[in-house]
């Protein structure tokens, strides 16, 4: 993991680095070692000015990093506390640069619970790293299972709500957060996915002629897929959509202050009929995904083009 144990210790942020090296106490829940991994990367790029929006992008989705122009690139290796990426599929660059004439920061691959044993805190760091380089308004993205019957291969859907159960089972990245710098503890995610930037993609989807849903996301821990039976139970408490990431991230970025637009791309219909098996794998997720890179690199272009 870059030379780094997640451990709780405490220290002051001066001492996560010695020399502009890594030591090997970084800890997620230590607002102290937030600042100073913030500070690491400022040293390690020439950054122009504030980047205000930040993009995480989802498996397959690292194309969106691409679009980037006059870029300056780390990879997660060269970053102390980012632990590996290790799922096909996300490239593990930090990248800024511009899009649509906007100085962006872009988290090409993130971190998933699965794998690195449900540290919800860790894998959601990037966001609160973000926070402290600038960005106002994040972007998310993830590769999804349809449950909703509407939904077809390679549709979008807009997210307007989560059903986070990693977070509803005890397992919020909030949790064991002492320090108010980090914002306040019982946060409202009421409004979690801005109500003006959804407005603002449908508005641009139809423009695009992109077909373009909006619905409820739902997080489940993973790696395993789900059953025809988790299916339709997710289906019968209102989900449209299914995957492996995101609430986590969202979850923080409310924290911080920060306005969210996130979007799957369905990449698989999730089935519900346990008689009829249907194979579900990684291989299919990314091809469905390579196959929409344009289509989402010019939805999320233009959206970054109309923010405010």
């Amino acid at each position: 993991m870059n030379g780094f144990s997640h451990s709780e210790k405490n220290n002051r942020h001066g001492d996560v680095f010695t020399n502009g090296h890594e030591s090997h106490d970084f800890d997620p829940k230590n607002y102290d070692h937030i600042v100073a991994l913030a500070d690491n990367i400022r040293s390690k790029v020439d950054i122009v000015e504030p980047p205000t929006v930040g993009i995480i992008c989802g498996s397959g989705l690292g194309e969106l990093g691409e679009i980037i122009t006059d870029k300056q690139i780390i990879p997660y290796s060269k970053i102390p506390g980012f632990p590996p990426t290790s799922v096909v599929g996300h490239k593990g660059n930090l990248v800024f640069g511009y899009i649509s004439g906007k100085y962006v920061v872009c988290l090409q691959g993130r971190f998933h619970p699965y794998e690195h044993h449900m540290n919800l805190a860790l894998c959601s760091a990037p966001v609160r790293v973000l926070h402290q380089l600038g960005v106002k308004t994040l972007i998310v993205s993830n590769a999804a299972g349809g449950i909703n019957p509407k939904y077809n291969y390679g549709d979008l859907m807009i997210i307007k709500d989560h059903i986070f159960l990693p977070g509803l089972a005890g397992f919020s990245p909030l949790v064991g957060l002492d320090d108010a710098r980090f914002g306040p503890r019982f946060i409202s995610v009421h409004d979690a996915y801005d109500a003006s930037l959804r407005k603002l993609a449908k508005e641009i989807a139809r423009e695009q002629n992109i077909t373009v849903h909006e619905g409820i996301y739902v997080m489940n821990a993973g790696p395993q897929y789900e059953t025809p039976a988790e299916v339709s139970m997710f289906k019968a408490i209102g989900a449209d959509a299914l995957g492996m990431s995101t609430a986590h991230e969202v979850t923080v970025a409310r924290q911080c202050g920060i306005r969210v637009f996130g979007f799957s791309l369905i990449t698989n219909i999730a089935n519900t009929d346990v008689d009829n098996s249907v194979e579900v794998n990684h291989e299919e997720v990314l091809q469905a995904a390579k196959e929409a890179g344009n289509r989402a690199c010019n939805f999320v272009t233009r959206i970054i083009k109309e923010i405010q």
